[in-house]
C-alpha cells in the first residue's frame, strides 16, 4: 500500500530549513519501497498550507525545480514555526495518478490529507450522502468530505473524526491539515502508523512503518540536532491531535463512544484561530481558464488560433462570419425523387457512425424522406461499444441493412499507438490531428460503396456548426469559411503538407509504418472528389430534436463520463479534447456552441454553461481508448499536463 510520512517542528526544534529539507528528503525515499506512481507534499509555513505532487516517484520529484522553489518559500536558516509537513508515495489504488486531483495530499472541503489504505465503500457513502459533491476518482476524497461536513454541523474535531471513522469500510490511516484549524491530525483504523517525537515535545515524526523510522534515524544525524526520539505505534482505532501553536499532543481513540463526547475547544476554530491560506501548487489551470479572455458576443477565447478583439471585445470570427443559408427541405425532397427505386433495392447510402447526427440522418432519410437507404460505416478500430448498440438499435427498427466495411483494426490501433507514442515525444497541438488519420478512409470506401450499388446519392451528417477549423489553425493555416477540410484551396493543402512534413523531419518518430495510412487519409480528405449529400445543408440542425427523437423512438444509448450527447461514439474525441482543453483552455465544444451563438441558437451564458459541462475530462472514455490503442495513459497525461499553456 501507499507510504505516508511527516514532520511537525515546533520552537527551539533543533532543525534549520535545510535540515528540513534533508529529513524530508530521506523520508521521501525510505517511504517510496510502498509505492512509486505518484509522489506529493503539504507543507505548513507560517500562514499557508502548499501542496505538490505530481504521478512521478519520490527520487524524481525531490529533483524538480518546483519542489526547491517551494522549500525556498520557508526562508533560510532558523525556522520560523510553525513548520509541518506530510507526505505520500503512492501505490495506485483508486483513480489515474496522472490526473491530479486523484494523487495525494487530497484537497477537499478546506482540508488537506494523506491517505494509506483503502475505503471499499466510498460509492456507497456519496450515494448516501447528496450534501457532499465528488470532484475525482479517489477514495480518499470521501472521508475528506464527511469530516468536513460534521463540522460543519457542529461536531468537534474528536467526534467528527471518530464519526466518519465509524462510516467508512475498510483501511485508512491518514495525516490531516485545515484551513480553519492549527493542528495536524493523526489516525488509523490498522495500525499502519509509527510515530517518534523528540524528548523536548518540539519535534514530532510519523511514518508507515516502524521500519522506515528506524532506517530514518539510523542512517541520519537527526537525533544529534533534535534530541533523542523514541517510535511508538499508533494502535487501530487511535489518534493524535497536534497543536502547531504549542507542539502539544493530545492522543484519543476514536473507536470507544466515551472519547467522542466533548466541548469545543480551542482548536476547533474559536476566535482567534489562524485561518491558513490553502495554495495548490499541482491544479491551478481551472482558475487560470476561467480568467481567459473571451469574446464579448460568442465564447472563443484568447487562445484560439488567429483570434483578435475590436474595441467592442468582439473577435474576428464573430465578424467575419457568415450565417448559414441551408438549400431547404424541398430541394432535398426533389433530390429524393430524383432517385427513388419502388423495386425494393437500395436507393442511396447514409454514412453511419453511431453518433447522435448519423442516427439522426438514417431516421430522417428512412422516415421523413421515404428512401430505401444502405447504412455503411468504416470500422477503423475507434468505434465505441456504446455506438455500436445504437447502431443496432436504429438498424433493427427501420429495418435498414447495415454495411460495415472494417479495417485491419489491429493494425490501425498499432498505427494509432505510434502517432500517440511519436506525438508524446514532442508535443504539438497542430499534430493532434494525426491521431484521427486511420478514420478519414470513411471518404474513399463511401464512394466505392455508392459505385457498388450504383446510386447517385450518399449522405453525411457533419454538423455544419461543429467546424474545428483551430485544428489546422494551430498548424498554422486559417479556418476556412465552410468549415469543411477538403474545401480549402490548394495553397492552404499545401501549407497543411509543409507544416506536417516539418514536423516529421523534427520528430522521426513520425517516420513509421502509419506513414502509408496517413498519406492515403490526405488523399481521401484533400484530393479526392467529394461527391456527398450534406444532410445539415438542407434542413436546420435542432439539437434538442434530434435527442428527443433518438431517446422517444429509438431508446437512444447516452455514455455514462458526461451530459453531453456529441462524439460519445468516437473512441478519440475524450482524449484528443482533453489535450485541446488541458493547454488551449477550450475544445471542440468551445467552437460548436461559439457557432450556436452566432446563429442565435443560444445565449451566450448558455453557451458558457454548456461548454463547461461539456468540457469536463471523460476518464472512463480516456482509459478505454489507451486500452484499446496500447499506450499508458497516465505517462501521456503527465507529459499533457507539463505541456507549457497558451493562458
Amino acid at each position: 500500500m501507499c507510504g505516508i510520512f511527516g514532520m511537525i517542528l515546533g520552537e527551539e526544534c533543533g532543525l534549520n530549513v535545510d535540515g528540513a529539507r534533508k529529513a524530508i528528503d530521506k523520508l521521501f525515499l525510505l517511504s517510496e519501497s510502498r509505492g512509486k506512481e505518484a509522489a506529493g507534499l503539504a507543507l505548513i509555513a507560517g500562514e499557508t498550507v502548499q501542496v505538490f505532487k505530481q504521478p512521478l516517484p519520490a527520487a524524481k520529484l525531490i529533483k524538480l525545480p518546483e519542489y526547491k522553489k517551494l522549500w525556498a518559500s520557508c526562508g533560510k536558516g532558523e525556522i520560523r514555526p510553525p513548520l509541518a509537513v506530510i507526505g505520500h508515495s503512492r501505490l495506485v489504488t483508486n483513480g489515474l495518478q496522472g490526473i491530479s486531483a486523484n494523487n495525494q495530499p487530497v484537497v477537499k472541503d478546506g482540508i488537506v490529507g494523506i491517505h494509506n489504505g483503502i475505503i471499499v465503500n466510498d460509492a456507497a457513502l456519496w450515494q448516501a450522502n447528496p450534501e457532499i459533491t465528488r470532484i475525482s476518482e479517489v477514495d480518499t476524497e470521501v472521508l475528506l468530505s464527511l469530516l468536513r461536513l460534521y463540522l460543519k454541523r457542529g461536531y468537534g474535531l474528536k467526534k467528527a473524526l471518530s464519526t466518519t471513522y465509524s462510516e467508512i469500510e475498510g483501511a485508512a490511516s491518514v495525516a490531516l491539515f485545515f484551513e480553519d484549524l492549527p493542528v495536524v491530525v493523526l489516525a488509523t483504523n490498522t495500525g499502519s502508523l509509527y510515530t517518534a517525537s523528540s524528548e523536548s515535545g518540539k519535534t514530532h515524526f510519523f511514518a508507515s512503518e516502524q521500519y522506515i523510522l528506524q532506517e530514518f534515524f539510523s542512517k541520519t544525524r537527526i537525533e544529534n540536532e533534535v534530541g533523542k526520539c523514541n517510535i511508538s505505534h499508533l494502535k487501530p482505532g487511535s489518534a493524535l491531535i497536534i497543536d502547531l501553536k504549542t507542539s502539544n499532543v493530545m492522543p484519543f481513540r476514536f473507536d470507544r463512544p466515551s472519547d467522542q463526547l466533548e466541548t469545543k475547544s480551542s482548536i476547533d476554530g474559536a476566535p482567534g484561530v489562524v485561518k491558513y491560506r490553502l495554495l495548490d501548487l499541482s491544479s491551478n489551470d481551472e482558475e487560470r481558464r476561467r480568467r481567459l479572455r473571451r469574446c464579448t458576443r460568442c465564447i472563443l477565447p484568447e487562445t484560439f488560433p488567429m483570434i483578435s478583439f475590436d474595441e467592442q471585445g468582439v473577435c474576428n470570427v464573430c465578424r467575419e462570419y457568415k450565417r448559414i443559408e441551408l438549400k431547404g427541405e424541398e430541394a432535398l425532397r426533389d433530390l429524393a425523387e430524383k432517385v427513388r427505386r419502388n423495386d425494393g433495392t437500395p436507393d442511396c447510402v447514409v454514412a453511419f457512425s453511431g453518433g447522435r447526427d448519423s442516427s439522426y440522418m438514417l431516421h430522417y432519410v428512412k422516415r421523413e424522406l421515404g428512401l430505401n437507404p444502405v447504412a455503411y460505416s468504416y470500422d477503423w478500430g475507434m468505434i465505441t461499444d456504446l455506438a455500436r448498440r445504437n447502431q443496432a438499435r436504429l438498424t433493427g427498427k427501420l429495418g435498414v441493412e447495415h454495411i460495415i466495411v472494417s479495417a485491419d483494426i489491429k493494425e490501425k490501433r498499432k498505427n494509432i499507438r505510434r502517432n500517440v507514442l511519436a506525438w508524446l515525444k514532442r508535443p504539438s497541438l497542430g499534430m493532434i490531428p494525426l491521431f484521427m488519420a486511420g478514420d478519414k478512409q470513411y471518404f474513399y470506401y463511401l464512394e466505392q460503396l455508392r459505385r457498388r450499388f450504383g446510386v447517385e446519392l450518399a449522405f453525411l451528417g457533419g454538423n455544419p456548426l461543429e467546424k474545428t477549423g483551430f485544428k489546422t489553425g494551430f498548424a498554422g493555416v486559417r479556418e476556412n469559411a465552410s468549415g469543411r477540410t477538403y474545401d480549402i484551396s490548394s495553397f492552404r493543402k499545401l501549407q497543411i503538407a509543409l507544416y506536417y512534413a516539418g514536423q516529421f523531419l523534427t520528430n522521426p518518430a513520425y517516420l513509421n509504418k502509419s506513414l502509408f495510412d496517413t498519406l492515403h487519409a490526405f488523399y481521401s480528405s484533400y484530393i479526392m472528389k467529394h461527391n456527398f449529400v450534406w444532410l445539415y445543408r438542407y434542413i436546420p440542425w435542432d439539437e434538442k430534436k434530434i435527442d428527443e427523437v433518438l431517446h422517444k423512438e429509438y431508446n437512444w444509448e447516452v455514455a455514462t463520463d458526461t451530459d453531453t450527447t456529441w462524439r460519445i461514439g468516437d473512441g478519440t474525441a475524450a482524449f484528443y479534447n482533453y489535450i485541446y482543453y488541458t493547454v488551449a483552455g477550450f475544445s471542440e465544444n468551445d467552437a460548436l456552441r461559439s457557432n450556436q451563438v452566432r446563429e442565435g441558437m443560444i445565449t451566450r451564458e448558455e453557451a458558457l454553461k454548456l461548454a463547461e459541462r461539456d468540457n469536463q475530462p471523460r476518464y472512463a472514455s480516456m482509459r478505454e481508448y489507451a486500452y484499446l490503442v496500447g499506450f499508458d495513459l497516465d505517462e501521456a497525461l503527465y507529459v499533457i499536463n507539463a505541456m507549457p499553456k497558451l493562458y
